[in-house]
C-alpha cells in the first residue's frame, strides 16, 4: 500500500512573530462552479458512495470529492486552485472536510480521479496530470469519461512521473494503493442507465452502495424467511403423514 507524507512548508515569519499556517477553515473551499452536468455530479456521487461504506467497515480513511487541495503555500499566494473531482486518503480520521489542506492532514491523497469533460479532458490529462506527479506526488491517478467509458486510463507514481497501470480483460484496472478494482459497469445509478465507473473487490464483485447493500440485505432476509416457511410446511405435511395434527401440538 503506497502513501506519502509530505512534510508541510516552514512557518512564516513576519515582525520575527510566527505566523501559523493556515487550515482549512481560513482558505476559500468554493469557486461557486458547479460540476458539469448532471452525470459527472452522479458519478462523483455513486465513487464516492461505494468507497464510504468500505472505508467505514475498515475504519481506515477518507474519500471525497470536488473540494479544494492546498498542497504548499506558494499555492496558496498565487492563487492556482487545484480541485480533485474523486480522492481517497487512507490512514486518516473520518469526518467532514472543508477542503483538503496537505500540512493540516499530515499527508495528501493516495488515489485521485478526474471525471472528464470537453473543457477540462486535455488540462487533466497534462497540466494536472503533473501537478499531482510533480507537486503533490499523488500515488495514483485516474481519468475517465461519464459519456465515455473507453476514455478511461490509470496510473502510478514511480521515480517522480507517472506510468500507466495495466487494463484486465474485463476492463478494470487494480489499485495498488486500495487493493480493489475500478472499472467500467452497465446499469441503473438514481434512474439514469449508462456505463458507471465502479469499485469492484479483487475477484471482481461489484462493491454495492449503500442502497444497493440494504437491498442485498433485504433480499437476504426475504430468502432465509421463505426458506423457513417452506421447511416448516415439510415438516407439517410429513406430522400429517404420520398421523399428527401439527396444529393441535
Amino acid at each position: 500500500m503506497a502513501s506519502l507524507l509530505i512534510s508541510p512548508p516552514p512557518l512564516t515569519v513576519i515582525n520575527a512573530s510566527v505566523v501559523p499556517l493556515p487550515t482549512q477553515d481560513d482558505l476559500p473551499c468554493d469557486d461557486g462552479m458547479p460540476m458539469e452536468t448532471l452525470r459527472h455530479n452522479f458519478q462523483l456521487s455513486l465513487l464516492i458512495d461505494a468507497l464510504h461504506s468500505w472505508l467505514a467497515a475498515r475504519d481506515n480513511g477518507f474519500a471525497g470529492g470536488n473540494m479544494f487541495l492546498y498542497y504548499s503555500l506558494e499555492q496558496v499566494r498565487h492563487n492556482p486552485f487545484v480541485g480533485p473531482d474523486f480522492f481517497v486518503a487512507l490512514n486518516v480520521p473520518k469526518g467532514e472536510r472543508k477542503s483538503w489542506v496537505v500540512w493540516q492532514e499530515g499527508k495528501g491523497p493516495d488515489v485521485v480521479v478526474e471525471l472528464l469533460s470537453e473543457s477540462t479532458a486535455r488540462y487533466d490529462k497534462t497540466a494536472k496530470k503533473s501537478i499531482y506527479a510533480s507537486q503533490v506526488r499523488t500515488p495514483e491517478y485516474y481519468w475517465y469519461d461519464p459519456f465515455d467509458a473507453k476514455d478511461f486510463a490509470g496510473f502510478i507514481l514511480s521515480n517522480g512521473d507517472y506510468r500507466p497501470l495495466p487494463v484486465n480483460a474485463q476492463g478494470r484496472i487494480h489499485s495498488p494503493a486500495l487493493n480493489l478494482e475500478l472499472g467500467p459497469w452497465s446499469g441503473a445509478y438514481r434512474d439514469v442507465t449508462a456505463d458507471w465507473l465502479r469499485w469492484f473487490t479483487p475477484q471482481g464483485e461489484l462493491l454495492p452502495t449503500e442502497a444497493e447493500a440494504a437491498q442485498q440485505h433485504a433480499e437476504a432476509a426475504q430468502q432465509r424467511a421463505e426458506a423457513a416457511q417452506l421447511r416448516a410446511e415439510r415438516l407439517a405435511e410429513r406430522l400429517r403423514q404420520l398421523g399428527i395434527e401439527p396444529d393441535l401440538l
